[in-house]
């Protein structure tokens, strides 16, 4: 795996990109430190932050409950659990509760039992919609415990 010390306007800039998706201040960082994990995937570190860049969009790396706990969430049932550290995508049947949220915006989801952040992804439909629906998907699963980016980051 190849990794790189950015420079600090390059920082700044990935950290305004970061700012603007996450809808949200972050820390001033000086230097961030890439690794690249392959072609479509970058784990970004620095200074109390891991940023996980999947193809353009910037998710918030699972071992950082502080950042992750500011996002919108959904809550599963148990069932849920196995299949999303699978890499499954969130249905509306294992949803138990969530918070507000749009359309594309990043979405965490916790596991009822332990409150424990199981997975990150992207909201395939707006919050004001779950009520109305009881089947269907919700948020594409994009970071879960267990995938690669998972066990990479153990080895950095």
């Amino acid at each position: 795996m190849k990794t790189n010390l950015i420079s600090k306007s390059e920082t700044s800039h990935i950290l305004q990109l970061v700012s603007e998706q996450w809808k949200q201040e972050l820390p001033k960082i000086k230097n961030l430190k890439v690794h690249f994990i392959d072609e479509n995937s970058q784990l970004m570190i620095g200074n109390g932050i891991t940023i996980l860049k999947i193809k353009n969009k910037y998710l918030p790396f699972l071992n950082q409950p502080k950042i992750l706990e500011k996002f919108p969430s959904v809550t599963v049932d148990m069932g849920a659990v196995k299949f999303m550290c699978n890499g499954a995508n969130v249905m509306r049947p294992g949803i138990k509760k969530y918070s507000s949220f749009s359309t594309d915006d990043i979405v965490c989801v916790v596991e009822e039992s332990k409150q424990k952040f199981l997975a990150v992804g992207t909201a395939m439909i707006d919050s004001s919609e779950m009520e109305k629906i009881s089947k269907g998907e919700v948020i594409k699963n994009l970071h879960y415990i267990s995938d690669t980016h998972w066990e990479v980051a153990k080895t950095i």
